[in-house]
This record gives C-alpha cells, structure tokens and sequence, in this order.
C-alpha cells in the first residue's frame, strides 16, 4: 500500500460563502475517507485562518501557495515563512508554472524559496513540469534535470528529503488535456531515479504527484501507476463534491 497526497490548488479562487459550503459538505460525508491518505488544502493567503479553523479535528493539513524570499522587512504585499508558520502552514508550494511565466520567477529564486521552506521545518511541494514546445522538442527529461539541479545546487546532497515534488506539464493544467498515464508513469520513475542518483534519499522514499487537468473521470488510472504518489489538484479540487469523489477513488485504491 502507498502513501497517497491529495493537494488542493484553490489558486485566485474562493470567498467565505465558498469555505462555509466546502467543508460543510466535506465533513458531512468524509468520516471514512479522510483517514487513510493525506489531504492538504492550499487556498490563497487571506483565506488560511479561516480553512485552518474549519479543518480543526479533520484528518486534513494546511498549505500554502507561496512564500516571500524575505523573513521580514519593507515588502509591501509579501507573506514569509515565519509567518505562515505561525498560523499553522505545514506544506508550500513553491516554483508552480504560474508563478514562474507570470511572477517570473527563476530557479535561482524558487531555490532560495525551497531552501527557506525546508530550514524553518515545513514541507515544500515543488512544482516541475515542461511546456507544450519542450514536449514537441523532446526535451521533457532535460527541463525536469534543470529545474531540479537548481535544487541540488543549493542544498545539496539532502535537498529532496521530507519533499513532495508535483509533476506538471505546463500544456495540461487547467486545459482539461491531461497527460497519459503511462507517460506520466515513465516521468516519475525518471524523476525518481535521476534524484536517487544524486541524493541520499532512496528511490521509494521520492514523494511525487501529478498534476494537470485531474478529475474523478481520470483519476484512477494515474493512481494504479506505481510511481504516482498523488495529485496535486486545481479546478476539481475547488468543488467539495468532485474534490470528495476523488478522495474516495485514491481511498479505494491505495
């Protein structure tokens, strides 16, 4: 039986209507289904109080979308990691495509994130994951290489302990093109190897996910992949009622 992560990626979506009816649906019908695998809910920043408070005596974890370089200081509009911490944040997300097109933001400063992440004790789920030209280009393998060397770079030999790395090709999220499963499976064990090869951590330890475009339609057949660990998940992840059906797919299968 593998460990299974379930992550939910609210992204720029939510309100206090939407948490109340959420968990109020969750907790009505989840009694069975929330204790065998890990569930994490990431909504955006104003909203981690209030998901924090309505996941209290749930077999449910909070993360986070995003962290400052910074641990404080004149960064107007910035969160830190301290203070993630100090609300309850277990897991973050860090280096998802969205912020690297969008923000901008390098794997020089997605290290500097991870490396914050991991020194004041919480979990890094990183985001990897090619676009729909290095597919065309075969360069899928050289991408994941590149982003995770910027990794190694700069913890070294330990860096992928106590880690969750969510596998995402670009051209699959929110399209509703999800990627095959038997590739993805392929992707994972490469991900798997290339990183036994140059950590300490061994190959069966690796937590990865997959993300890209998951529904309840689909989700069964990325879970009986051996090497597909999870989902990191965004639209499906932002109903209650399809966020619970796959809950209870990965409950039935794992």
């Amino acid at each position: 039986m593998k460990k299974f992560f379930i992550i939910a990626n609210w992204k720029l979506n939510g309100s206090k209507k939407m948490i109340a009816n959420f968990f109020k649906h969750l907790k009505f019908h989840s009694s069975t289904y929330l204790k065998k695998n890990t569930i994490i809910i990431a909504p955006p920043t104003i909203y981690l109080e209030r998901v924090y408070k309505n996941i209290n005596n749930m077999n449910i974890m909070l993360g986070a979308q995003n962290i400052d370089i910074n641990l404080q200081g004149a960064f107007t509009g910035e969160n830190s990691v301290l203070m993630l911490q100090d609300i309850g944040v277990k897991y973050v997300i860090v280096g998802h495509s969205e912020r690297r097109l969008l923000h901008y933001e390098t794997d020089d400063i997605i290290a500097k994130k991870f490396h914050l992440i991991k020194k004041f004790n919480l979990i890094p789920i990183l985001c990897i994951g090619e676009t729909e030209i290095d597919k065309k280009n075969g360069q899928t393998q050289t991408i994941i290489k590149k982003q995770l060397n910027s990794i190694f770079k700069k913890l070294g030999k330990s860096a992928f302990k106590n880690t969750i790395i969510a596998y995402e090709p670009i051209w699959a999220i929110g399209t509703g093109l999800s990627a095959n499963p038997e590739d993805v499976q392929c992707i994972h064990k490469f991900i798997k190897s290339y990183i036994e090869k140059y950590d300490l951590i061994n190959a069966e330890d690796i937590t990865v996910q997959y993300g890209g475009s998951i529904n309840h339609c689909n989700a069964k057949k990325f879970i009986e992949q051996p090497d597909i660990n999870g989902f990191l998940i965004g639209n499906s992840s932002l109903s209650s009622e399809e966020f619970l059906k796959i809950i209870r797919i990965a409950h039935d299968i794992t």
